[in-house]
């Protein structure tokens, strides 16, 4: 009894201290999920078979994009696609082959041009 106590309460007083580092899915200033990535904040946008990837800074701002490379890999139950995104202005936009559906898995992967890379993973909204 007592040790259960004792487990019980070492994790009510670690909850703050995890509840802190904990990120969850944040929105970004255009509505959609936003991850880090890179050092960067992106946030991803989905109209039709358009995919866009604003980028911005740790303060919120917009980053331009000159000089990053990036992919996303399109996943929908059985159907896995990859899509090239191209820098203009402060966003990595790309073409899906056809629209893309609400729930399909995207797998961002930029390198800055630094040379930092990373991947996040999003669900189209």
């Amino acid at each position: 009894m007592l040790k259960s106590l004792i487990v019980a309460l070492s994790l009510l007083a670690t909850s703050p201290a995890l509840a802190q580092h904990a990120h969850g899915v944040q929105k970004g200033p255009s509505g959609g999920p936003m991850e880090d990535v890179a050092g960067v904040h992106a946030e991803l946008v989905v109209s039709g078979e358009t995919l866009t990837i604003h980028v911005l800074d740790e303060a919120g701002k917009p980053i331009d994009t000159a000089g990053f490379t990036g992919s996303a890999m399109l996943i929908s139950g059985a159907n896995r696609k990859t899509v090239p995104l191209v820098a203009g202005g402060q966003t990595l936009v790309g073409k899906a082959p056809a629209p893309i559906a609400k729930g399909t898995v995207v797998t961002l992967l930029i390198k800055t041009p630094t040379g930092k890379s990373g991947q996040a993973k999003f669900t189209s909204p």
